[in-house]
Parts: C-alpha cells; structure tokens; sequence
C-alpha cells in the first residue's frame, strides 16, 4: 500500500508516462482502487495536480488527464530554453570537477535503459550541476512535462536515430568540462530548438488537437 505522501508522485508518474492517457476521464473512487489507497490522498493529489495543469476538475463530474496541445508544448519549450540555457552556463561557471565528470556517463545510452529516461536524466544532471536548486526544480518539472509530448508522438518518430542526440549531449559535457559557460548556453539552445521542432512535426502528424 503506498503512503498518503506517495500517492500525487504516483499519480503525477503515470501521467507523464501516459499510462494516464491525455483526456481520460479519471474517477477518485477508481484511482483508489489502483492505488490501494483510501480517496482523500487522491483528491489532494488530483487538486495538485491541476495546479501542475496536468489535470482539470470538472464540478460535480470528476477529472480528466489534460490534453496535450501544440501550443502547451510550444511554450514549455520555450521556457526551457531560457532556464537550461542559464543552467548551462551556471554548470560550466560553477559545478565542481566530480559533478562535471559525472556527465561521463552520458556520452552513451547504457545497455537496456529507455532513451526517454536517459535524456530525462541527462537534462537533469546538467541542471543539477548549476547550483542553483529553484532553476534546477523548474527546469527538472519542464523536462518531465515535455516527456508526454514524446511519449505521445513516439509512433511519428519511431526509428529515430538517438544517435545525433547523444552526440549534441556529448558536445555539450565537452563544452561543461572546458568551462566555457557561452558556448553551453548556446548549445544548449540549439539543442532544445531541435527538439522542438522535432515534437511539434510528431505531434502534428498526431494529428494532436492544437
């Protein structure tokens, strides 16, 4: 059974994951089911979930997963290049040697890891290393949110190559270690426009209602 604090990050994780699918309709008394919980956690975690938008209240009728719309994607990715851009620079001004060689591990996608969850962790890693734990927070909160876009768009960009990702985060850990806190921002905002430009294409064969 999961404690009361574990339910919203539970819930928040099958979301993000879309194991809740964008629109569902979602049901206390059925979530408490799935969850072996009592109904109050779930409606404390569904209330902080609207806060996070990943979830409506609908008065007297129930709940429903958030749709994904082009322009929520658009925005969040231009919230993330403004925040990991300056995380960036933060990392490569101020993170310390063991934090800067710890993005080693980066440089490949490990045997048997989901390359969803290998970039989620990589972004965090970098703003981690900025020392700066409210924009490491925010920017942690826009790369799970962004996961959904991907998630929902895999089957436009199945059979993508990962390779060229691993090799802009392979630049972008070279330019970290040399400390050039310019040329991570920059790369880092090209690397992030990239990726928009790639979700926002998936979404719109999707045929995802913007």
């Amino acid at each position: 059974m999961l404690l009361r604090d574990n339910i919203y990050d539970a819930v928040r994780a099958d979301i993000l994951a879309c194991r809740l699918v964008p629109g569902e309709e979602l049901r206390e008394q059925d979530l408490a089911a799935r969850y072996n919980v009592s109904r109050a956690p779930v409606r404390d975690a569904l209330l902080r979930l609207e806060q996070d938008q990943l979830v409506t209240v609908h008065p007297r009728q129930g709940y429903s997963v958030n749709r994904i719309s082009i322009a929520d994607a658009c925005e969040i990715f231009q919230y993330r290049v403004v925040l990991e851009s300056n995380c960036a620079s933060l990392a490569a001004e101020h993170a310390s040697v063991e934090e800067l060689d710890r993005l080693e591990q980066f440089r490949a996608v490990a045997a048997g890891t989901d390359f969803i969850d290998y970039n989620h962790d990589f972004h965090s890693a970098v703003a981690a290393a900025s020392g700066n734990r409210r924009m490491a927070k925010a920017l942690a909160d826009l790369v799970d949110q962004a996961e959904r876009f991907v998630r929902i768009s895999v089957s436009s960009i199945k059979g993508h190559d990962p390779a060229q990702l691993i090799a802009e985060h392979g630049a972008l850990i070279d330019a970290l270690q040399r400390r050039d806190a310019r040329g991570a921002a920059r790369l880092v905002e090209m690397h992030v426009t990239k990726a928009e430009r790639r979700i926002i294409a998936a979404l719109n064969r999707s045929a995802v209602i913007p």
